[in-house]
């Protein structure tokens, strides 16, 4: 299916890429690797062909649900890349690192002001480092308060994957909240299982579903007269930003994913960051050091309370993203980031919009910055399934969204626009998935089948999984 020949198969003995004499000592030695000898013309198109096949945000669309794929403006690259930012060593002396000192402070009180929490740590390294680092807090506030029968967490089943998992490597029991039929939090289960044993609630809000839970401050009642604390994963601010405060519905703590929302570089497992935002209350027990400015100077200082729950990470978390979610603030401004929801929430409704009547909507209602349709009827009628929905936009030149997420929709595909396409593209979009929902009506079989135009074709997923093998064999 490739249209290049791989760089192993034009090797030839005593080929090379070199302009200047070599020195004699090219050969690979005897018993060595097998290194194909090429000339330089033929290494450099092996490159950009590999190049072509790497697909991200700057080649296309990617509207990946719950994962916030927006565009990535180069000023925020240029930015971290000042020779003021990454000449600096972790281990330099406060007075030789002002400029840094002084940006990460500023970020964490631009964080508190758009999300109405006292403080924050600049800390924890991804999204899932910040739900633990929240969990771990919260252990050590209600054993601070002699209250250690409070071991359990109380989750939605829509949660992300993460949170669960955060909750029990903290040493938590896990407690799964049912949905209701409008697909938020089912409030008589929660009163049913919110008690003197509970510790924390985890909600993202909106949910995983695209969906902002109309019954918000309900919800942080029940929690807060219980004792407990109220507890936003922040994967999905992006749909918030200068709408809302997290504060203001009524949660304690949170975590950001900087990463997402504010437009630094996301996927391939790194770089992130996840800030953790808490209200008076909590400070206390963030962990250190913490950016303190007295006098116009900066300093790192290690908190005093005694009650901290120490480092979460080697320095000071990841400064390159910060840098970047600095930039990103800076240049959009309040009414900039505004308008960043706004513009996100519109994309999102309007792709479902397009989409209805050719997939089914779980939940059809005004959603938020994404939204989730499902693929049970293309399953039920021609065994066509999301994962063959997913395989056949390859195709169409697009990045599949997330599938089989949340797990309480089945066949679910959770697509994601992000503000940062156009409506050209949102069209070409919404028109490829109305193209293979008739494909599946008309010939199953070539959906079934996708992808046709990459160089692999459809893999044995299990196998992969079980038996992976990336080497080439000639």
């Amino acid at each position: 299916m490739r249209s290049e020949p791989l760089i192993y198969e034009i090797s030839s003995e005593g080929r090379h890429s070199q302009i200047l004499p070599g020195t004699g000592e090219e050969k690979t030695p005897a018993g060595g690797p097998f290194l194909p000898e090429v000339s330089e013309i033929d290494l450099v198109r092996h490159f950009i062909n590999l190049s072509r096949n790497n697909f991200g945000v700057d080649t296309g669309f990617y509207p990946l649900g719950s994962c916030t794929m927006k565009y990535n403006p180069k000023i925020n690259e240029e930015t971290a890349s000042l020779a003021g930012f990454t000449g600096v060593h972790p281990l330099e002396p406060d007075g030789l690192t002002q400029g840094t000192l002084e940006l990460l402070f500023d970020l964490e009180r631009y964080l508190c002001a758009i999300f109405g929490f006292d403080s924050f740590t600049l800390s924890p390294s991804a999204g899932a480092h910040g739900e633990l680092t929240a969990a771990l807090m919260i252990k050590k506030y209600f054993a601070s308060r002699n209250e250690p029968q409070r071991k359990k967490i109380l989750i939605p089943d829509s949660a992300h994957g993460t949170n669960p998992s955060s909750a029990v490597l903290a040493g938590f029991e896990i407690v799964s909240i049912r949905s209701n039929k409008n697909g938020e939090v089912d409030l008589d289960d929660l009163k049913r299982l919110t008690g003197n044993d509970t510790a924390l609630l985890m909600l993202t809000n909106p949910n995983t579903l695209g969906l902002f839970d109309r019954n918000i401050l309900d919800i942080a009642n029940i929690v807060h007269s219980a004792g407990a604390k109220f507890y936003m994963d922040g994967a999905n601010a992006n749909a918030l930003l200068c709408k809302v405060r997290p504060s203001d519905l009524g949660f304690d703590i949170a975590h950001l994913n900087l990463h997402k929302t504010f437009a630094t570089p996301h996927g391939g497992g790194g770089p992130g960051s996840g800030p953790v935002g808490v209200t008076k209350e909590l400070e206390p027990y963030l962990p250190g050091p913490r950016i303190t400015r007295e006098r116009g100077r900066c300093a790192l200082k290690e908190g005093s309370s005694g009650r901290s729950i120490g480092k979460v990470s080697a320095f000071h978390g990841n400064i390159g993203v910060l840098i970047k979610a600095y930039a990103y603030i800076r240049s959009l401004g309040a009414a900039g980031l505004k308008r960043v929801s706004e513009n996100a929430v519109l994309n999102a409704n309007y792709v479902m919009s397009r989409l209805k009547g050719y997939y089914d909507i779980p939940f059809d209602r005004t959603c938020q910055h994404e939204f989730v349709i499902s693929a049970k009827r293309q399953k039920q009628k021609n065994g066509v399934r999301a994962l063959d929905i997913a395989k056949r936009l390859i195709d169409y030149g697009f990045h599949p969204p997330t599938i089989y997420f949340p797990l309480i929709v089945d066949e679910a595909l959770m697509i994601e626009p992000t503000e940062t396409e156009s409506k050209e593209t949102l069209d070409r979009f919404a028109d490829a998935m109305i193209a293979i929902a008739r494909e599946c009506e008309k010939d199953p079989e070539l959906v079934k089948s996708a992808p046709h135009t990459t160089p692999v074709g459809r893999l044995d997923e299990v196998r992969a999984v079980k038996d992976l093998n990336v080497c080439y064999k000639g």
